[in-house]
């Protein structure tokens, strides 16, 4: 019974890393890449994805919700994961090895993130061009979401490859290597797009 909630457990985590939150990932860039157009092209943006129908419902049981699930279960695996890395230097164990840090540091971001920006403007702040300038104007913040933004592309990324082998996708040692591949140009093809943005603002 406990073997099949685990299980079931593990799926689920895996399945919400993807679907809904890394969808919400990905837009998330994009519409902020807008940036790189000026300060009225992503104020625009900002504004469209803020005036959207039901935004509450959305963000609560689209984001939120499947996010704090998988951050809660995902510090669960972090803190009972065996790593080999020291033992087995594979590329795989560095990988899942790096996926449990790069998880807890994207955690750290993403709580400072929505504190700087989904909950200052629920107290009347206006989230805009200017407010995210003023914000990567330190250089301790522009060092900070660098690297947050980075691990979060990373986690997502990597995360891909172990969604792929665990919902039986690819299965073969030649599938899961192409599956690397691909994974790997994602990560530098989404790091890109938000590395442009973030200098965007400064």
């Amino acid at each position: 019974m406990a073997g099949n909630r685990e299980f079931f457990n593990r799926r689920l985590h895996s399945l919400l890393g993807v679907i809904p939150v890394g969808v919400f990932l990905i837009q998330h860039l994009v519409v902020n890449n807008f940036a790189t157009r000026g300060e009225e092209a992503f104020n625009s943006a900002a504004d469209f994805m803020g005036s959207l129908p039901f935004r509450l419902f959305l963000e609560t049981f689209i984001i939120y919700l499947p996010l704090l699930f998988h951050a809660i279960y995902g510090l669960y695996i972090a803190f009972t994961a065996k790593n080999n890395v020291s033992r087995y230097g594979f590329f795989r164990n560095w990988m899942f090895f790096l996926q449990r840090i790069s998880g807890i540091i994207t955690l750290i971001f993403l709580a400072w993130h929505v504190w700087q920006t989904r909950i200052q403007a629920a107290l009347g702040t206006q989230v805009d061009f200017n407010m995210m300038e003023e914000i990567l104007s330190s250089p301790a913040m522009l060092v900070f979401y660098l690297v947050g933004v980075i691990s979060t592309i990373f986690h997502f990324s990597n995360g891909l490859w172990s969604f792929a082998v665990s919902w039986g996708l690819t299965i073969t040692p030649r599938s899961q290597q192409i599956a690397t591949y691909v994974t790997i140009i994602i990560f530098i093809a989404l790091s890109y797009v938000g590395v442009t943005t973030i200098f965007a603002f400064v």
